[in-house]
């Protein structure tokens, strides 16, 4: 199993507003592999901070997500430059979905009457889990 962690980084203030689109899935919760979503926001001394935090059976099942016609069609109304600007981005490219991938692909957060200056820039990681404990 995988972890894909989207960081977001959000002017001071506006974390909620921005983590209350994410309520609501747009997609990413019936993609084949898709194990669950977990969305976690702090605040720190410049800005406030999301991370968007999928888990996947395999990243496989991400890639497969990534490149899949929902995940273009959650990222219809994306802008260049906000946290859910198009697929390329870190890690090297559209594979691992870049900025997008917290963006409108899980929660809708596609600029819709947010202004993109509110999104500071995102960080997409991927992580293989090697030890989980239940809870």
């Amino acid at each position: 199993m995988i972890v894909a962690t989207n960081t977001i980084r959000v002017k001071s203030g506006h974390v909620d507003a921005v983590a209350e689109r994410f309520m609501n899935p747009k997609g990413v919760q019936h993609a084949p592999g898709f194990v669950r979503m977990e969305l976690l926001k702090s605040s720190e001394e410049d800005y406030d901070e999301l991370k968007v935090c999928t888990t996947w059976e395999s990243r496989e099942a991400f890639e497969g997500w990534v490149n899949s016609d929902a995940f273009k069609q959650a990222h219809a109304h994306a802008k260049p430059g906000g946290a859910s600007a198009g697929a390329a981005g870190a890690q090297g490219g559209a594979a691992h979905g870049g900025a997008s991938h917290g963006g409108a692909a899980h929660g809708g957060a596609a600029q819709q009457g947010q202004p993109s200056s509110v999104m500071l820039g995102s960080k997409l990681s991927v992580h293989e889990i090697v030890f989980s404990t239940p809870s």
